[in-house]
């Protein structure tokens, strides 16, 4: 049974945040998981990380971590200071996760976000394999320490290095390491990709995890995106990982300035029945 999954920053407008009122209350709306922000548990201490895993672990909850790398960690950058910067600061996230007992990284680790190509180039390549260089050895050091990254396909208007299932598979396939995979999100592939089915096809074992959430951004089964065609190319690659939602309805704050949410996206919203009704639509769903 597929893992049904949140994204803490649904009830949030700031990225750094106290998990633990969110690590309380999902289970018992539905949840089998939450994600957290990895930028966030990179600056608690090993104590705090131990201690925020065992109230996941008492809450029957497995927790993942999501990034979008900020500017002055662009592991894709044409610095090499930058770009050593990144990846060792990506290194102290897969370390805070190892301690936290492994898990997934999940996101813009590849580069940095929101971004655009540099106004130098006329090609993406030369950040490409800054990228590729970058997460050979990031691959390989998260491998040795239980953690799996996930590439996360993100959209033309927010990043500009992977932005479909095409480029998805050649980037993981270039890196060539195990601990390094693909994160679809139904959000993003509805702006790029052709067809649902054929990009869940095409990455096929490389997909380790998926994210979920309306064209809009709103919770799952309350707009028009095709679940079950989306299930029945789950079912076709025996799909097996954790399904996360990452719906964002409020304005406000960091989170809705980064996202994009100029305006409620739900009036008045509910957040907790919102998150309760998603959760049940999924396992109904897609599960």
């Amino acid at each position: 049974m597929r893992k049904v999954g949140i994204y803490y920053a649904f009830w949030a407008h700031e990225w750094d945040v106290d998990f633990v009122p969110y690590i309380k209350k999902v289970g018992k709306l539905g949840f089998d998981q939450l994600e957290l922000n990895g930028g966030t548990i990179v600056h608690m201490t090993a104590q705090q990380q131990r201690d925020l895993k065992s109230l996941a672990d008492e809450h029957g909850l497995t927790l993942s971590y999501g990034i979008g790398l900020q500017k002055p960690f662009d592991v894709a950058s044409l610095d090499a200071s930058v770009r050593r910067r990144g990846i060792d600061f990506m290194k102290k996230m897969i370390d805070a996760v190892a301690i936290m007992g492994g898990g997934m990284i999940g996101g813009t680790i590849y580069g940095y976000w929101p971004s655009t190509l540099p106004e130098e180039l006329d090609s993406k390549q030369p950040c490409w394999d800054q990228s590729i260089k970058s997460m050979k050895e990031l691959a390989s050091y998260a491998g040795e320490r239980n953690v799996l990254l996930n590439v996360e396909v993100i959209n033309r208007f927010e990043q500009f290095l992977i932005n479909d299932s095409h480029e998805a598979l050649a980037y993981v396939q270039e890196v060539d390491h195990p601990a390094c995979r693909i994160l679809l999100d139904t959000f993003h592939m509805n702006i790029e990709e052709d067809s649902f089915t054929e990009a869940i096809h095409r990455v096929g074992p490389y997909l380790a995890a998926f994210h979920l959430g309306e064209t809009n951004r709103k919770t799952p089964g309350t707009g028009r995106m095709p679940w079950a065609e989306i299930k029945q190319a789950l079912d076709d690659i025996n799909f097996d990982g954790p399904m996360v939602m990452e719906p964002f309805v409020m304005k406000g704050g960091q989170i809705g300035r980064d996202i994009g949410v100029w305006r409620d996206i739900v009036k008045d919203p509910d957040l907790d029945t919102l998150a309760a009704e998603a959760a049940s639509f999924v396992r109904n769903n897609l599960c």
